[in-house]
């Protein structure tokens, strides 16, 4: 077995595949985006300018979603991100898909605006995003009662995506004290052994967000 992948730690689509493979505890050369020569590589196997990319044994698998999948059929004798019954999986792909659309997505919205260095422009487009993660963060309220992690009792795909757009969105949008559901998940995220690794891997990148990193988490 031979797994490689190209990743950057401050990344939230690159965290949400790194915990995957630290839940499964597989070995795998990290070939950091930063170090001499990894985004040359990454670009030869995936020209579209995404990441992260999985190499399993000189198979290329990108997506985030779909590495993780593309683990749980490679290794499903441990830590399954996807549970074996089909209702309960069509759950868990349901909710990994509301996290990756309705938080991250809208997250990352005025993250882009902020990078093209129009002031003005990204307080309209975060006014915006607030505005979708207020949706979210109710809805999330609502769904996640009752339940210890995204998708029911168990830690699972849906998790790995909730982690980071939940860690990130909060920046961008306070998730306020009239959601304590949704507040206590994010909590038990930051909390899991997987998660908390990949925050401290990316605490050095913090000056990378254009918004700007609170002091906290």
């Amino acid at each position: 077995m031979s797994l490689t992948v190209f990743a950057h730690p401050f990344s939230s689509y690159c965290q949400k595949v790194l915990m995957g493979l630290w839940e499964k505890n597989l070995d795998f050369e990290y070939r950091h985006l930063e170090h001499p020569g990894a985004a040359e590589e990454r670009a030869a196997l995936w020209p579209f300018g995404r990441f992260p990319v999985l190499v399993d044994d000189g198979q290329t698998v990108v997506e985030s979603s779909i590495i993780l999948e593309h683990l749980d059929i490679r290794f499903p004798q441990v830590a399954r991100l996807l549970p074996t019954d089909s209702a309960a999986a069509l759950e868990v792909r349901f909710m990994d898909r509301f996290f990756d659309i309705y938080v991250m997505s809208e997250m990352q919205k005025p993250v882009a605006e902020a990078l093209k260095g129009e002031a003005g422009q990204t307080e309209q487009v975060q006014a915006a995003a607030a505005r979708s993660l207020e949706t979210a963060y109710r809805w999330l309220e609502t769904r996640l009662q009752g339940r210890t992690w995204a998708a029911g009792d168990d830690f699972s795909m849906a998790d790995c995506a909730a982690a980071p757009s939940l860690f990130y969105a909060d920046w961008v949008h306070r998730i306020g004290p009239g959601y304590p559901v949704l507040r206590a998940y994010r909590a038990r995220l930051l909390a899991r052994p997987s998660f908390a690794r990949a925050v401290e891997e990316a605490r050095p990148y913090r000056a990378y967000f254009p918004l700007g990193a609170p002091d906290r988490d």
